[in-house]
């Protein structure tokens, strides 16, 4: 967050007419953590804190946030995690054809690109700090060579910075994500990366960017129902989502609920989840739209209701993938440690870790679930020490 977040707190506190004490009992935040924040001796807290006590004070949440210090997730530090140095490297080196043996071809690198599609879907982070870095020089080779080159090197710019949002490599991810939309000569490719950069502004915290965005590029794309093509309705149904992901974490429930409500107009419209077999990034159907209002519940601290909307949600013949299942148990997770059902909820972390590895690792949000398990268990089974280990909870 920002170190002013503890003077505007206190700020609209005041013009309330609230008590520490009274906006602690309704916020359900900690008095503590209220007193240490408004003396500046915490300088930060995360975005559900934030929400929780803007909602208290009938405020967005982005009127105690500081304008361009309002990080929700950091940004991994450069050199915790090496594995994405080349690949960062790569992406601002400049192209340099000399030296190269054998000059690369468009359908070298899109048959390149196609085989590491599985990579990027599968979350199989570790195989694609390799092969990225040389893919992506090899993209800007054959960038050089016209339209057919750029669309390639449009498409991987796409998938890389979706990756490095991911993984949390945020300044890398701007460079990757924009230079895909600059490139791009196709619209709803281009509103795919738009829903990847709002993708990565909420993960940074930045409700109010990620909002407007949204909702400008879905009244642009917005198709005629009646005759849309399924990628026009999973463009518009998508960046519909992130609109209404942005404007719940801001405590915008109206403008939340609207854009879901338009969102499953596109679900129902498209009747199926559709998951092309080139671009799993376009998977949408009224599935997808049922993990976001769960998503939405758990945001207003609604766990009973988040295990309400999972039971009918029929996720069985999903990919696992960080897209769509994997984020939405995270969220059951949360929901069975909110109702102190910990047992379940180690349950339902071992099973995401059997299914994504390579993911979980990268998840704080898991880190965070997990830290209630601890909180309220006097020892941990060797079982849940090796879970711990494998989320990342410092020991």
């Amino acid at each position: 967050m920002s170190a002013d977040i503890g003077k505007r707190l206190q700020e609209v506190r005041k013009r309330r007419g609230m008590t520490q004490r009274q906006l602690a009992s309704e916020s359900g935040v900690s008095l503590s953590l209220i007193r240490k924040l408004e003396q500046g001796e915490r300088a930060d807290t995360r975005l559900e804190t934030a929400r929780q006590l803007a909602h208290a004070l009938r405020v967005p949440t982005t009127n105690l946030l500081s304008e361009h210090e309002d990080e929700d997730e950091p940004e991994a530090a450069p050199g915790a995690d090496d594995r994405w140095e080349a690949v960062r490297r790569a992406l601002v080196a400049p192209v340099q054809a000399d030296g190269v043996a054998e000059e690369p071809t468009v359908n070298g690198v899109q048959d390149a690109l196609e085989s590491a599609l599985p990579l990027f879907s599968g979350d199989r982070f570790a195989e694609l700090s390799v092969i990225l870095p040389p893919l992506l020089r090899d993209a800007d080779l054959v960038a050089e060579s016209g339209p057919e080159g750029r669309a390639v090197r449009v498409r991987l710019s796409q998938l890389t910075g979706w990756l490095l949002t991911q993984t949390r490599q945020f300044g890398a991810a701007d460079v990757a994500l924009s230079r895909s939309l600059e490139e791009s000569s196709d619209r709803l490719q281009a509103a795919a990366t738009v829903n990847t950069q709002c993708w990565l502004l909420l993960r940074r915290g930045r409700l109010a960017e990620a909002r407007e965005l949204a909702t400008r590029w879905a009244d642009e794309v917005e198709p005629r129902i009646s005759r849309a093509t399924p990628a026009e309705l999973s463009a518009w149904g998508w960046l519909l989502l992130r609109a209404s992901a942005a404007a719940i974490r801001d405590n915008r429930s109206g403008e939340a609920e609207d854009a879901l409500r338009y969102a499953n107009s596109a679900a129902v419209a498209m009747g199926r989840e559709f998951a092309p077999r080139d671009d799993f990034l376009q998977a949408f159907g009224p599935v997808t739209v049922a993990l976001k209002r769960a998503e939405n519940a758990m945001i207003v601290d609604k766990p009973d209701l988040v295990l309400k909307l999972s039971a009918r949600i029929p996720t069985g013949g999903m990919r696992p993938t960080s897209n769509n299942r994997n984020r939405h148990l995270l969220d059951v997770a949360e929901a069975h440690a909110r109702s102190r059902d910990y047992a379940k909820t180690v349950e339902v972390l071992q099973g995401i870790r059997a299914d994504a590895p390579q993911w979980l690792p990268n998840q704080r949000y898991a880190r965070d679930i997990f830290n209630r398990v601890i909180a309220r268990r006097r020892t941990l089974t060797p079982e849940m020490r090796d879970l711990a280990d494998a989320i990342g909870v410092p020991v």
